[in-house]
């Protein structure tokens, strides 16, 4: 905004770099240019100030798709003066000379203007396609076509504005009909949780599976390990019994042979001495019974008899010695 410093019947105007100040006379530009500093007469005199520096104004759209769903579209539109003659011809951006303020709103015109093309440039976009589309396709789309439309727009070059940037923040839809978008995407997001839950559970039951059939193998093996040392152990316990009863068996044939070669040899003493007495007179077998009998008793209490035996005996006298009984 100029500065104006007034002194009676004469002004001074000092002017920022980034003005444009045109000094009309009579409808006639006078002087023109940015930055100006000059003293003019109040009572003849008509100033206009431009502003020269980019500015931005906020774009806010409602529109609907090509499916009847309302969409916002938000962003800024920025732009600049390029021709301020022309623009002050056709936009009032005159001054009061008293305090260096603009006389009515011309950056608010402009920045209407602005804002109609552009809302008939979203409009336009919006209705050619359904909304799944044009979320799908992001605000990139129509940041593009919006900067072409724009740029090109006859309403703006002739006036000499030129818009010199538009940025499109987000492409949204109402809040009802974001929530029934989301819903297929937050049912497959859970499937897929669910999916990955599952397969989790799949795995840890395959594991758990494979642990079980590892321990029941380990069992399996210790048992058919187990059932072959048992085997051995009973094989080996056949053999030692067979051994034993091998070695018992050897032992009770050579006890029996020793048996055999004593009892032959008492039999073969038994046969000597038989045939030794069988070759003996009666009388002296008599006798050497009688030798052994009486080497046999203590003592001999009484001794009897017989008619018998001492007929027997006396006749053996005369043959040999007498048989003698005794008790």
């Amino acid at each position: 905004m100029a500065t104006i410093r007034s002194l009676g019947f004469i002004a001074q105007l000092r002017s920022e770099a980034s003005s444009h100040v045109i000094r009309y006379r009579n409808g006639r530009a006078t002087q023109s240019g940015r930055g100006l500093v000059f003293w003019f007469v109040p009572e003849t005199a008509s100033i206009a100030e431009l502003p020269m520096d980019d500015r931005e104004m906020t774009l806010f759209v409602k529109g609907r798709s090509q499916d009847f769903q309302t969409v916002a579209v938000q962003g800024t539109i920025g732009w600049h003066v390029v021709d301020p003659a022309r623009l002050a011809e056709r936009v009032d951006f005159s001054i009061d000379l008293r305090n260096g303020k603009l006389r009515g709103e011309p950056i608010e015109k402009i920045q209407a203007r602005i804002a109609g093309i552009a809302n008939q440039a979203v409009q336009q976009y919006l209705g050619q396609a359904p909304v799944r589309t044009l979320l799908d396709a992001g605000p990139a789309p129509l940041r593009e076509r919006l900067q072409s439309v724009v740029a090109a727009d006859p309403a703006l070059t002739d006036i000499g504005v030129a818009a010199v940037a538009v940025r499109l923040t987000n492409l949204t839809p109402t809040s009802e009909l974001e929530r029934a978008l989301q819903t297929p995407t937050f049912e497959a997001l859970q499937q897929k949780a669910d999916e990955a839950t599952f397969q989790r559970r799949a795995l840890a039951v395959e594991k758990e599976r494979a642990i079980a059939e590892n321990e029941l193998a380990n069992k399996t093996e210790l048992a058919r390990r187990e059932k072959l040392l048992i085997a051995e152990e009973v094989e080996n316990a056949r053999n030692r019994a067979s051994g034993a009863a091998e070695a018992q068996q050897i032992e009770a044939g050579a006890e029996a042979e020793r048996i055999r070669t004593i009892e032959g040899a008492r039999a073969e003493t038994e046969r000597q001495h038989i045939a030794i007495y069988r070759d003996l007179p009666p009388a002296i077998l008599l006798g050497l019974a009688a030798q052994q009998l009486a080497g046999k008793l203590d003592k001999i209490d009484h001794v009897n008899v017989t008619p018998d035996l001492l007929a027997t005996v006396l006749g053996e006298f005369r043959k040999g010695p007498a048989v003698i009984e005794a008790r």
